[in-house]
Order: structure tokens, then sequence, then C-alpha cells
């Protein structure tokens, strides 16, 4: 039953799901968007006679716009938003907020762009599972968002410039969800720079019992370490503990996301790489646990190592330019000979005798942002506020 539940809500594929589309089901369909918005049942698109009255809004500096207000029980299927400024600015300046069940507090409050898949504000095209934008200048998804009493969603333009016009849909379906229905939920966080020698959080200790979706996330690398490669780092999952009990760890980035040896761009359904720009130093990445489920029972929290390597000259070299950074192996492409250097006591340098040639993992700091994603059993979380547009928008070019 719990499976057929969660096949429900992620609309994932089974033989009960695939007859679902010639049964009927009890619920009612309903779309709010400029035209059809708190219109009654057969009343929708009525302005102008009919004829296109009012396919748009705007959203002038400083103000938000509802683009739903829903009363009752059902889930959110499938929203669709395109907006007339794209600017890597603009989309981390609006603020997508969603409230469930009257909750005075949001369950996402989220960069508009990051949350649709523009990580660092850079529109492209795509397709995964969850999210896609057909041509780069729309945003999709079909993350299913249940509710018991009701639900609001919101766009704050906290930028200091109008967005002239906002096209949107959110389809929804009226019916009671399942009774184990978990809420969904998104956190969004940035850290420019990451500390030297210490994971980034992807998600913060939050409590509870729920789902751990994935991660959509955006790296800007110091040009200081040049083209090295930046994604030596782990991803790991603490769950029902404190953030130092790691029950989940991956053996790097690029492995994270299911390729290897570097990072390319690519799109799939569960896993992917929006953007891989070494001239640009950019490279978004994302991971769907659809088909590999990641529940927990009281408390999660993610955290990303961030750890780059390079050849042992070249990390000899930065070293003596200054650049920050800190070696942790030396792996000479045997498991037999790999040198684990933080468990020697004192730390040697990478130039003191006897120890081998070989790739440096080392520790650095670059400019990452990560959204995730989850469902939790309840409408608000202990999840920090999303950071000021300040902080949102500095240094995105």
């Amino acid at each position: 039953m719990r499976w057929a539940v969660a096949a429900l809500l992620l609309g994932l594929g089974s033989p009960a799901a695939a007859q679902d589309l010639f049964q009927f089901q009890q619920q009612t369909s309903h779309w709010t968007s400029p035209e059809t918005r708190d219109a009654p049942r057969g009343q929708g698109g009525r302005e102008n006679q009919g004829a296109k009255g009012h396919p748009y809004d705007t959203i002038r500096a400083g103000q938000s716009l509802v683009l739903a207000n829903i009363q009752g029980a059902g889930i959110i299927r499938r929203i669709w938003i395109t907006v007339e400024t794209r600017t890597p600015e603009m989309l981390r300046s609006l603020r997508l907020e969603m409230f469930w069940d009257g909750a005075g507090k949001p369950a996402v409050s989220v960069p508009f762009g990051d949350f649709f898949g523009a990580a660092l504000g850079q529109t492209v095209a795509f397709e995964n599972a969850l999210f896609s934008s057909p041509e780069g200048r729309s945003f999709n998804t079909i993350m299913p968002m249940p509710f018991r009493r009701g639900a609001r969603i919101v766009l704050t333009n906290d930028s200091g410039a109008d967005l002239p016009r906002i096209f949107y849909d959110v389809d929804y379906t009226l019916a009671p969800p399942p009774p184990d229905m978990l809420y969904f939920h998104a956190y969004w966080r940035r850290e420019r720079p990451t500390t030297l020698g210490k994971d980034f959080q992807v998600l913060p200790p939050i409590k509870g019992r729920g789902r751990y979706l994935g991660t959509m996330v955006g790296v800007r690398t110091d040009p200081a370490y040049g083209d090295t490669w930046w994604g030596e780092g782990e991803m790991k999952l603490a769950l029902n503990g404190g953030a130092s009990q790691e029950t989940l760890v991956g053996t790097g980035t690029e492995d994270y996301i299911g390729t290897g040896w570097g990072q390319g761009a690519y799109t799939h359904r569960y896993q992917g790489a929006t953007v891989a720009d070494g001239k640009a130093r950019r490279w978004t990445f994302y991971r769907w646990h659809v088909p590999d489920p990641v529940f927990f029972e009281t408390a999660c929290a993610v955290s990303w190592q961030q750890i780059g390597g390079a050849p042992k000259a070249d990390v000899i070299k930065m070293l003596a330019a200054g650049v920050a950074l800190r070696p942790i192996t030396i792996d000479p492409t045997d498991r037999a000979t790999f040198v684990k250097l933080l468990e020697r006591n004192p730390v040697p340098s990478l130039d003191a005798r006897g120890l081998p040639d070989g790739w440096v993992n080392f520790y650095r700091r670059d400019d990452v942002s990560a959204t995730v994603y989850l469902y939790l059993d309840s409408p608000t979380s202990d999840a920090p506020p999303l950071a000021p547009v300040a902080d949102r928008v500095a240094d995105l070019q």
C-alpha cells in the first residue's frame, strides 16, 4: 500500500498507474491562470467577451502576485510559467513561496529560477522526470504537491525593476489525498565562497518523517584554481541522527549524478548536468531519488564535500602561489599505495620525501548554491528563511 501511495504522489509507472489513463477518478480538475483565477466553474476567460482579455499579469518591483489560492483538499499536478525578463538577476530576485493548509510559514521559499532548474540564473533547454524547459524560455514542473485543506502559491518581485509580463497556469485536482500523504518542501542556500575544509550544507538538519527527493546544484569555480577539477567532493546524507552521523555517502560529485571521470552537459530523467561550461567556470547538476528512494523517520541532513583534484605538481605550484587549498590525499591510481594525508601526524607537505606522485585531492573554496526538494509529514519545517535578495544576486555574472 505504501509503495502504491508513493507511486501516486510521484507519478511513477506501475500496472495500476497505466490503467489510470482510462479509468475514471472521482475528482475535479482545475486550472488557475490570469484568465481563470478565482472564477466560478464555467466562468473562466470572460474578460473582453472571452477574447483573450487577460493572458498575463505584471509584478511591480517589491510587489507580489498570488498564482493560486486553493480551498479544499487536492494535489497540484503541474505548474507552467514563462516570464518576459529572464536575466540571472531577475530569476534570482523573484521569490517563489508555497503554503499548505493555511500555514503561516511557507514550505517552499526559494529563488524562482533556481527552483525550476536555472541554478545560476542561466536558462537552457532541458527535460527530466520532474522539471523541464522545452526551449529555455519557460519553467515547468510536474512535481505532485498534495494538501488537505488548501494551498497558496505566491511570487514576489524582490528586484528593483518591474516584471512586465508573466504568463502561468497551475493545474490541480480536488479530492482527498491518501491518508499517509507528505507535504512538498523546497529550500535554497548559497555560500560565496564555501569554507575551506568544511562541507557545504545542502540541507540543514530537518526534523520530521519524510522523503529526501534530491537537489539541483550550481557551482561557480574560483579562477585561482585554474582549470583544475572541482568535483571530487562526496554527497553525504545523515538520516535520523546528527549531521555528523552520515548514513549514505557517495564517491564523488559526478558519480552522484551517474556519470564518471569528469562532468559534461547531459540531461537524463533522474540525473544530469544542464550546464558544464569550463570557460565560464559554471556548472549546474541535479539528482532525483525516485528509483532509489531515501526515506527518514525523524530527521535528515545533506552535505557536500568541497574537494577538488589535480596532479601533484600542479597542486604544489598553487600552494607556492598562495592559493587557498588543503591537500588531503594522494592517489597513485593503486589502492595499495593510496595516501591518506590527514591520518598522518603531523600532516606532511606534498614535497616531503617518500610521498608518491599522483593525483592530489584537496579542499577548496567556490561559489556554491543548491535547491533541495523533499517531502515532510508537516506543512512547515524548521528550515532557515530565504537569504536576502542582495545575497542571492551578488556576483551572478
